[in-house]
């Protein structure tokens, strides 16, 4: 081996060290970087001439780096719609990047909702996941567009009352929807829904007939009803109670529950009902009652709702995204999806902390968190970096030695010629 290969062997030495301290420097300037993950020099030596039957060496090059997956720690922000993954898998985002329209892949979780109600991340990249009908998931990703989500109204139903009335009430004056307050010997209010989400006051007035027997009657403003008068109290629904001589409800009936609001579903039926009565075999004292005393109401049970607007999210360890709505609903919207690969290591590193998939890689396999290699999914927390500064330290420094060992080569080398031209002298 000549002494001008040595130089070269120093040389290739220098090079491969300097490269390998920059990877290092690459892993230590992103020790804070949300989601990233380390990368190794890997080194491959390289062979020069013959010496009888063996090979010689010719020094050293970098072969490659490798992407070392490591989980990171994960550190809670207090923001829900950040995002860690514990475990494997890769977010799917989907954009331009780079000038380049593409669909791309990161552990970096810190997403948003953007101006148009997209969840994008830092980058404006929109995030894959499949949309949520009625509780059935598609089954095709695609952009997760929450913002513009609303929760249907659901007309009113059942309206359910508790109360005492007074068993020893005197009967008033015939009823006379026109004057029922005057015909009547007591009186409580309720708010229904009808198909459109549409709010209505109703008033359910009770008249006492004598010997247990009472009767009710709900009532609207005729203004909201087709056909009605505005100002005019109107019937939408009337029926009868009984009760023993201990004040159980011994029968209820519904004589009539009809009502056609305006521009809804016509002919809307609410089902009144005033609890627990002896002949549906009940005890007759888990409702309404009559016992003496003041006339009193204790609690209304109503269902139905008008339509709700999008004022919170929550998501769940297997990605599910629900919707929170100002109307008090809680309905499943939308599921995140993540990527795995057959070699992750085949990825290519593309900036901002995204990855795009190669002919090495094989193609992304999407599904939902927590099924095959993926991991789970934290709300409110994000990944760090999986950077240990002080492995990364100490690979510096042996590097930086190596380094120096290799310049050392070179100027051996440089002084064996100065020798040789020094022959002549």
């Amino acid at each position: 081996m000549s002494i001008t290969n040595s130089l070269y062997i120093g040389i290739s030495g220098l090079m491969a060290h300097g490269d390998a301290i920059s990877v290092v420097g690459d892993n230590i300037a992103n020790a804070s970087t949300v989601g990233y993950k380390r990368n190794r020099a890997s080194f491959s030596d390289l062979l020069g001439g013959e010496l009888g039957a063996q090979r010689l060496g010719g020094g050293v090059r970098l072969g490659g780096t490798q992407t070392m997956y490591e989980q990171g720690s994960i550190t809670q922000t207090g923001n829900n719609m950040d995002l860690a993954i514990s475990g494997g898998g890769m977010f799917v985002v989907k954009g331009n990047h780079g000038g380049h329209d593409g669909q791309y892949y990161t552990r970096d979780g810190r997403f948003q909702l953007d101006n148009k109600g997209y969840v994008v991340d830092q980058h404006g990249m929109r995030l894959q996941g499949y949309a949520v009908t009625n509780s059935q998931r598609s089954t095709s990703v695609g952009d997760l567009a929450l913002g513009a989500h609303q929760s249907p109204p659901v007309p009113t139903t059942k309206a359910g009352m508790t109360l005492n009335l007074d068993a020893n009430a005197v009967a008033p004056a015939a009823w006379d929807p026109a004057n029922p307050n005057t015909t009547s010997n007591y009186a409580t209010s309720t708010t229904v829904y009808d198909s459109l989400g549409a709010a209505h006051h109703v008033d359910t007035y009770f008249r006492s007939t004598g010997g247990g027997q009472w009767e009710w009657h709900a009532m609207v403003d005729g203004g909201e009803l087709t056909g009605g008068t505005a100002g005019t109290p109107t019937e939408i629904g009337s029926g009868t109670m009984t009760f023993d001589a201990s004040g159980k409800l011994a029968a209820q009936t519904t004589i009539a529950s009809s009502a056609s609001f305006l521009n809804a579903q016509p002919n809307q039926a609410i089902a009144f009902n005033f609890g627990d009565d002896l002949a549906s075999g009940g005890t007759g004292l888990a409702g309404t009652t009559s016992f003496a005393g003041a006339s009193s109401v204790s609690g209304v049970d109503v269902d139905g709702h008008g339509s709700g607007n999008l004022v919170d999210l929550s998501i769940s360890d297997d990605g599910k995204i629900t919707g929170i709505y100002d109307n008090g609903d809680k309905l499943d919207i939308a599921q995140i999806g993540l990527a795995t690969f057959a070699s992750q290591e085949g990825l290519e590193r593309v900036g901002d902390g995204m990855m795009s998939a190669t002919a090495a890689s094989g193609q992304a396999l999407i599904d939902i968190a927590g099924t095959g290699a993926r991991g789970s999914l934290v709300s409110g927390a994000l990944e760090a970096s999986n950077v240990d500064l002080g492995t990364e330290l100490v690979t510096l420094i042996a590097y930086q030695r190596a380094f120096q060992a290799n310049a050392k080569t070179v100027t051996t080398a440089d002084e064996m010629m100065n020798d040789i031209n020094n022959l002549k002298r």
